[in-house]
């Protein structure tokens, strides 16, 4: 399988761009996602990988640093229903089987249920859940001990080699980050209910905003587009006390770029937008 036959693209996503449903911030980054999206329907893949972290809703008493799921389901969020993933089952279990075989102990999840950062990347950038048959790759980004960067990047390129196997057009997705810290995560607990969840966001929204770390996210923008890995894995070991707890989730892009080839990732835009409390960034493989 040649470069030819792999896209990456990495994406920011963020609860408060469903929550805009008027399109009042963000049109920079709206702007990038639909030129994104052009790309990727012309390339027309046969399937995606989509790498993603979990907020501690599929995962809160077991979590696995690395999963495959064999099939998935959407919850129902931001006004969205709950949906179904066309997960292709049998090269979800190849996958693993590979992952395996490459000496990583990954979990193999069948019927769980993900949130946003599977279902936000999927409708922005291909337009529906169920336009491409999908394999989600979780990453653990939100609940420590986390996996360190050049573990993430060596999963990554074990992925790609699985990849470089299959006669087939591969559309890689990694998606969180950039600077962002959601109070949420900010508060180191497993079991809190929708309810509590929901209230320590809502009283800790106006501090988040304040939280975007621009610098940080260029570096780690410049650092993609030569696909310099010791900057990357520096940025990324370092994401949380730099740029706030979800910064974690740049380790899905990561794991994309590697999977794609470790091709320089060029940056479409970046935009820091306060309401949605997130440096909402893209970037797509040459």
């Amino acid at each position: 399988m040649t470069e030819r036959n792999r896209l990456v693209v990495c994406a920011s996503h963020s609860p408060g761009m469903e929550r805009d449903t008027e399109h009042v911030f963000g049109s920079e980054f709206r702007a990038g996602l639909a030129d994104a999206r052009a790309l990727i329907t012309s390339f027309d893949p046969d399937f995606t990988i989509l790498f993603g972290g979990d907020h501690r809703r599929a995962f809160r008493h077991v979590v696995p640093t690395f999963g495959v799921a064999t099939s998935a389901t959407i919850l129902p969020e931001g006004g969205h229903d709950e949906g179904t993933l066309n997960v292709p089952a049998d090269v979800a279990m190849d996958l693993a089987v590979h992952l395996l075989d490459s000496r990583f102990d990954i979990a193999v999840c069948r019927d769980v249920s993900l949130d946003h950062a599977f279902a936000q990347p999927l409708r922005d950038l291909t337009g529906d859940l169920g336009r491409y048959p999908v394999i989600p790759v979780p990453i653990n980004c939100a609940t420590g001990p986390l996996p360190a960067a050049a573990r993430v990047l060596e999963f990554g390129e074990a992925v790609g080699r699985f990849l470089d196997t299959l006669d087939a057009r591969v559309l890689v997705i990694g998606t969180g980050g950039l600077s962002h810290s959601p109070p949420s995560l900010e508060l180191d607990a497993y079991d809190i209910s929708d309810e509590e969840r929901r209230r320590v966001i809502s009283e800790g929204a106006a501090a988040a905003r304040t939280k975007i770390k621009p610098q940080w996210d260029k570096a780690f923008l410049d650092a993609l587009a030569t696909w310099d890995g010791a900057e990357l894995v520096s940025l990324t070991d370092d994401a949380r006390a730099q740029a706030g707890v979800g910064a974690n989730e740049v380790r899905t892009w990561l794991a994309a770029g590697a999977a794609g080839g470790g091709t320089p990732l060029d940056a479409l835009v970046y935009q820091p937008v306060e309401e949605w409390i997130t440096g909402m960034g893209l970037a797509v493989s040459r």
